[in-house]
């Protein structure tokens, strides 16, 4: 399976406003700063590689080349500030979502921002807010080896691939997850009953 994140891999299958401008590099230190100030809402930023990756509280996410799906999209919410952390949890649930999908397997979102099957770490989410734009980074293992995996995390790591004994395609999961997440964050920025 030829399996990469690039540009003509991903954007034929897009279905959603989401990832229509389309950043891409095959090794960066975070897509986290790919996302410039001036980007549109729904901008995406995809790497095959990260030198610098990070996870919540300053932690690092480690993920060998093409085994991933690292990615950061931007969003631009009209709503009160206090409610930002609960981006967090929409796009734990719109990961959980699309791998339910692409798979069948049921993971369980453990708060605030991690993504679980069978208590052992598939996603993390980092939401890293400024002036009104959010910048929400979803790391995914997605075909991972165990030799590949850390053996150092915090909490016991496992990729798509060891729990179902074959390799996923990470361009549709990508795709997936971007569905959901534009779906979920939709309803979550027009939620009058929320607002303050």
């Amino acid at each position: 399976m030829a399996d990469s994140l690039a540009p003509d891999a991903v954007k034929p299958l897009l279905r959603g406003r989401f990832g229509h401008v389309y950043l891409y590099e095959e090794v960066c230190p975070s897509t986290q700063r790919l996302l410039r100030e001036e980007a549109a809402e729904g901008t995406v930023a995809v790497a095959e590689e990260q030198t610098e990756g990070r996870g919540r509280l300053g932690r690092s996410w480690q993920a060998s080349a093409r085994t991933s799906v690292l990615v950061s999209v931007l969003l631009l919410p009209r709503v009160a500030a206090a409610r930002l952390p609960e981006l967090s949890l929409i796009a734990g649930g719109a990961v959980a979502e699309a791998i339910a999908e692409l798979t069948g397997i049921e993971p369980v979102i453990e708060f605030p921002n991690d993504v679980l099957i069978d208590g052992r770490k598939v996603a993390g989410i980092l939401a890293e807010s400024s002036e009104g734009r959010v910048v929400l980074g979803v790391g995914v293992n997605v075909n991972q080896t165990s030799e590949q995996l850390p053996e150092d995390a915090r909490t016991e790591p496992t990729s798509l691939r060891l729990e179902l004994g074959e390799p996923v395609d990470r361009a549709r999961l990508l795709v997936e997850i971007l569905v959901r997440l534009e779906r979920a964050y939709d309803a979550w920025a027009t939620d009058t009953s929320a607002s303050g």
